[in-house]
This record gives C-alpha cells, structure tokens and sequence, in this order.
C-alpha cells in the first residue's frame, strides 16, 4: 500500500490533482457567485436561505468533482497499467505499480471534490451574518468580493507555478467572477 505522503510527493499526482481542484474550484466559485446575485435579484430575504440553497450546489459539485474524476482516473489508469501490461508482457494487477495507481486516483478524487465545496462555501459565509453583520445586498456585495478573490488566488497560484506574472494571472481568473455576477444583472426576474 503507497503511503499518502508518498503519493503527495509524486509531481504526477500533484500536478492532475492541482487540475482537478482548481478547475471545479473555479466551476464552484462561478456557481456560487451566481446563486448569490440570482437570489439577491430574486427577492430571497434570508441570508441562511441564501446559505443552504448555496449547500445544495456544493453538495451536488462536490459530489460530481469526486464522482467524475473516480471514473476518469479508474479509466486512464486501467488503460496505462494496460499498455505497460502489453509492452511487458506481463500481468501487474496486485503489484507495486497497481496499487500506486489505485492511491493517486484517491488522491485526485478527493481533490476534485474538495475545490468546489471551497469556492461554494467561502462566499456563502456572509450570509450567515445577515442581519447581524450585513443587510442582504452588503453580504451579496462582499459574497462577490470573496469569490473574486478566491480565484484571483487561483490564478495568481497558477501563475506563480508557471512563471508567469503572477498578478496578471490573478485578475484573468479573478476577471471572470465580476462577469458572471454583471451577467446576472440583465437576468429577467
């Protein structure tokens, strides 16, 4: 059995576990930016109403993140361990490298899933102070800053691990959180 930190260490399962949370993190945050103006818009007038309705798309891109990527990393694996099975001629189910495998597609499940209960959740938290904090519009407002800022942190993380200019890939990323919430605003309703 590999050991967590084994996995953890290898660039491999990093790098396709970086992909999976930071792509339905970023789905996530979108998701969640748009709850919160939709029911701003809509007249919602509790911000735990605002809250739970946020839980549920958490709970459902949660669910997806890790569902999804269990069977696409148990395809992709079965077909590697496949073609290194044919140019070895040999079985490797219940070896080292089967297993290995089995824990990385762990690893990146989990972290699918965990990107978009982080980019639902963060913004939603104002909410939780309505009425004692913020009016409903202040804690859409900030809810809208936060999730900009989560993924301004996204981008600027990615930029920082390719070399690009870190800030510029922030504002791309974060760039897309002030469309949606705009893009809300000529909604009917």
């Amino acid at each position: 059995m590999t050991s967590l930190r084994t996995l953890i260490a290898d660039e491999d399962v990093r790098s396709i576990s970086r992909r999976y949370f930071i792509s339905n993190g970023f789905d996530g945050t979108l998701t969640s930016i748009g709850i919160v103006v939709g029911a701003y818009l809509s007249g919602v007038t509790d911000g735990f109403t605002v809250f739970t309705i946020g839980l549920g798309a958490a709970v459902g891109l949660g669910t997806s993140g890790v569902w999804s990527v269990w069977e696409i990393e148990r395809a992709e694996k079965q077909a590697e361990l496949l073609r290194i099975e044919r140019a070895m001629l040999t079985d490797l189910q219940d070896t080292s490298l089967q297993q290995r495998r089995e824990g990385a597609r762990k690893v990146n499940a989990v972290a699918s899933g965990i990107g978009p209960l982080i980019g639902i959740i963060l913004p939603l938290l104002p909410f939780l102070a309505h009425d004692v904090l913020f009016s409903l519009l202040e804690a859409t407002v900030v809810a809208v800053g936060i999730g900009v800022t989560v993924l301004f942190t996204f981008g600027a993380y990615l930029g920082s691990i390719s070399k690009q200019n870190w800030i510029v890939a922030g504002i791309r990323m974060g760039l897309a959180g002030v469309v949606v919430a705009v893009l809300n605003l000529f909604l009917p309703g």
